[in-house]
């Protein structure tokens, strides 16, 4: 336990370190929901969807989430390259520890990013249905984190450099945010893109923040965390075995 302690501690330590990194992160998001917003709202309230501010707001916390998670990811390849990952590995501690304590880390910067994404959102005009539905959604966006830091550990375990990480992340990532829902409804969908949005895990988890935030829902609560518990079980399954194969 102490191991994953430490581990969690030092990812939260470069997460308050670097200032730069914090506020880049928040960048995207924040145009997104700018630009989206308030520049969509008139024609999506025209076309009797209500206000795209509130319904877009979820979505564009799951995307803060998801691309702070998952490229958390990349710190392996780093620390591999630095040296830091050979001294972790040949400590006298399991590596599923090793890999738990760096997961927990990464998923508890995503998860602050997405809060400070919901507090700024609330600045530029969204309003929860309820303030007392907050601790839930925290709690979906840490579930929808541990999921993803998970992926994106049991990815970067299996490769050597940064520009094939960053490869692989432009042809998951992007399709993930976008086909699942967070910039437009899931109701009408063709078939093909119907199945591809009920496969993609964050699906649920913006589905999730949506119910507990604007009561809006395509799935149901209850769906959206089953699906999210059991896909971070195998997503963590497999981000141990993959760390544990690490060659060093």
């Amino acid at each position: 336990m102490s191991t994953i302690y430490i581990l969690w501690l030092r990812q939260l330590k470069r997460y308050v370190r670097s200032r730069s990194r914090m506020i880049g992160s928040l960048g995207q998001p924040l145009l997104f929901l700018v630009a989206l917003g308030y520049g969509m709202g008139p024609i999506f309230q025209r076309a009797g969807q209500g206000n795209y501010l509130e319904f877009l707001t979820p979505g564009i916390i799951g995307m803060s989430i998801i691309f702070t998670s998952i490229f958390s990811g990349m710190e392996i390849i780093w620390d591999r390259q630095f040296g830091f990952l050979k001294e972790t590995l040949v400590a006298p501690v399991s590596r599923f520890n090793i890999m738990l304590g760096r997961t927990l880390g990464g998923a508890t910067v995503a998860a602050l990013q997405g809060l400070i994404v919901l507090a700024i959102s609330m600045i530029a005009g969204f309003r929860p249905v309820s303030l007392a539905a907050i601790p839930g959604a925290v709690l979906v966006m840490a579930l929808t984190a541990v999921l993803f830091t998970a992926f994106g550990t049991a990815i970067a375990s299996n490769l050597q450099d940064m520009q094939g990480f960053q490869l692989i992340m432009n042809f998951l990532v992007m399709p993930l945010f976008f086909l699942s829902g967070a910039i437009f409804p899931l109701n009408g969908l063709p078939p093909a893109i119907d199945i591809v949005a009920r496969l993609d895990p964050l699906t649920y988890g913006i589905d999730a923040l949506r119910t507990l935030l604007i009561h809006t829902t395509h799935f149901g609560l209850a769906t959206d965390l089953t699906v999210l518990g059991v896909v971070s079980v195998v997503f963590l399954g497999l981000g141990s075995y993959f760390f544990s194969k690490i060659q060093i």
